[in-house]
């Protein structure tokens, strides 16, 4: 039996959601070689190309796209994802890029575009659309709309604009479980608006559904739920831990734990695990991922129109830089 092609990847940035998901992930897949790492630290690029078994670490981003490579996985900070992604999408590669695509809606869609004309896959990694928890909720509905969703995503901290940063994967999945948003309401607190205590929205979809946002940055614990409710069913998923499903007679459920599921990690019950296969699944098939660019536009768009709302600083233009 002939032995099945590996995808060559080339992986840039070295950072924290490096090491605890994707690196890992990237190393343990059979079908995944790695082939080169770049950071702008060349000293963290060899040491994660040591620890995860890179064929190289690159001295410069041009050593990188000399490279012999499929595809690209881009860790960037969020503020210098252009720089990056349109040289790739020029060397022909197929990319998988952390969230948020950019800092600005203008150059969201600059990108979004930008891939479209290219005929790359790029994909953003909203990981969350692929956690079990969410996905096995979610799955009792059978491909029905749910009429009503709320999802909440809370910290015990405030961080600089924290709702773009944490609460866009909330948006993003009421995105994917409603469908299209045509209207928004939406209410902050603050005293710094870059560093805001709350953000809610309530949105009205285009099927009539109606999804609730809730995000507070002064909460007790880290707090992640998503509430399902339609046709005579309630579905939770509970801080990606565990799942219920509640009909009218019986409840279903499991708690996602190594001992229920051998293969149930951290980086699989957040969704990263899902995210990366879904990519490299799209590149063999040739098929565009659910979280493309192009989607990851729209979901940018309503974030943007939730921030205006509620009186937060929008993303016009890149307020890290001119703040």
């Amino acid at each position: 039996m002939a032995e099945t092609k590996k995808f060559k990847v080339g992986v840039i940035g070295t950072g924290a959601i490096a090491q605890i998901a994707h690196f890992p992930i990237l190393a343990a897949m059979p079908e995944v070689e790695i082939s080169a790492v770049y950071s702008r630290t060349y000293a963290h690029a060899l040491e994660s190309a040591r620890r995860y078994g890179a064929k190289k670490a690159c001295e410069s981003f041009a050593e990188f796209l000399d490279t012999d490579m499929d595809c690209a996985v881009l860790l960037t900070p969020k503020t210098v994802r252009k720089e990056y992604l349109i040289p790739l999408m020029e060397k022909k590669l197929d990319i998988l890029c952390e969230k948020p695509l950019s800092m600005t809606l203008k150059e969201c869609e600059y990108l979004a575009d930008a891939s479209a004309k290219s005929g790359q896959l790029v994909m953003v990694a909203f990981n969350r659309r692929f956690a079990p928890a969410n996905a096995r909720a979610l799955a009792a509905f059978q491909g029905r709309r749910p009429h009503m969703v709320i999802a909440n995503k809370s910290r015990e901290f405030k961080e600089f604009r924290g709702t773009l940063e944490n609460a866009i994967h909330m948006v993003d999945l009421l995105r994917h479980i409603l469908g299209e948003c045509v209207s928004v309401e939406a209410r902050s607190k603050f005293t710094d608006p870059f560093y805001e205590d709350l953000c809610t929205a309530m949105l009205g979809f285009e099927e009539g559904g109606v999804g609730l946002l809730a995000a507070s940055r002064e909460a007790g614990q880290w707090r992640e739920q998503i509430e399902m409710y339609g046709g005579g069913i309630t579905a939770i998923s509970d801080n990606l831990d565990s799942y219920r499903v509640i009909y009218p007679d019986h409840e279903e459920g499991q708690t996602m734990t190594p001992l229920n599921k051998g293969w149930c990690t951290v980086v699989d019950r957040l969704g990263f695990e899902g995210c990366v296969k879904h990519f490299f699944e799209c590149v063999r098939t040739r098929t565009q991922p659910i979280t493309s660019a192009e989607d990851a536009y729209k979901t940018h768009l309503l974030m943007d129109k939730i921030l205006r709302a509620a009186g937060l600083p929008d993303l016009s233009k890149d307020w890290s830089v001119e703040k």
